[in-house]
């Protein structure tokens, strides 16, 4: 029986694996998840400096000297539109690109050149990975997790299906999580960038073994994958 908590501890070591915030991401879309975070971050930064600066600047400039009323003004119009118009700006520019970047991170490749596709069903409580167009699959059991191989460069598309309840395909190496529910069909484009072993899980609580639902996604190089496609191993 294959006890769950070291991948466990992997998958949140996984999700640790940068000194900066969240990992780099393995995936070309990753990486676009984890630019918008960066943008996001440093906004928040220059927002708290500005704010807290001047709550600072506030409490020691007219803190209370005497109990005489200081100075009393109001109406300021061009500081009024400034205060107005500078976080209108900013939460625009955020929405852009955050509006870009999950355009890209949806976007199904279309074109002549198809991506590897995999179709991917989750069941109670294991995963099986079908590669169209070929022969192969591998499916796994609680005690036996699947390990499904990709090549790196390449989209891969994956097609995400339940055969009984809900469950998540969860990568986080990937930044990615996307539910499969009965009944409903859901797709995806990734392109791994860089060779490894990515170890997977399901994110949505389902049921008695739902902890055992694991899996790898093991990236190599596209001749590699050739030959594993070839010659998989693995497989049922």
């Amino acid at each position: 029986m294959v006890t769950s908590l070291p991948w466990h501890i992997a998958l949140l070591a996984a999700g640790l694996g940068s000194p900066f915030g969240p990992p780099q991401g393995a995936t070309l879309q990753a990486r676009q998840i984890h630019a918008l975070w960066t943008v996001f971050f440093f906004a928040a930064v220059g927002v708290a400096a500005v704010v807290y600066g001047l709550i600072f600047w506030s409490i020691v400039k007219y803190r209370k000297r005497s109990d005489e009323l200081p100075p009393q003004f109001r109406e300021n119009v061009p500081l009024e539109i400034a205060y107005t118009t500078i976080p209108l700006l900013i939460v625009a520019g955020l929405f852009i690109l955050t509006y870009r970047t999950e355009v890209f991170v949806d976007q199904v490749a279309t074109g002549a050149d198809p991506p590897v596709t995999i179709r991917v069903t989750g069941f109670q409580w294991s995963w099986r990975f079908q590669y169209e167009g070929t022969p192969v699959q591998v499916a796994g059991t609680p005690d036996r997790p699947p390990e499904a191989v990709v090549p790196t460069g390449r989209p891969i598309r994956f097609i995400l299906e339940s055969a009984d309840v809900m469950h998540a395909f969860w990568i986080p190496s990937f930044l990615f999580k996307r539910d499969t529910m009965p009944g409903i069909t859901n797709q995806v484009d990734l392109t791994v960038q860089d060779p490894g072993t990515y170890l997977g899980s399901c994110a949505e609580f389902c049921g008695l073994d739902h902890t055992r639902m694991l899996f790898r996604i093991r990236a190599v190089s596209p001749a590699e994958y050739e030959r594993w496609l070839r010659h998989p191993e693995g497989g049922p």
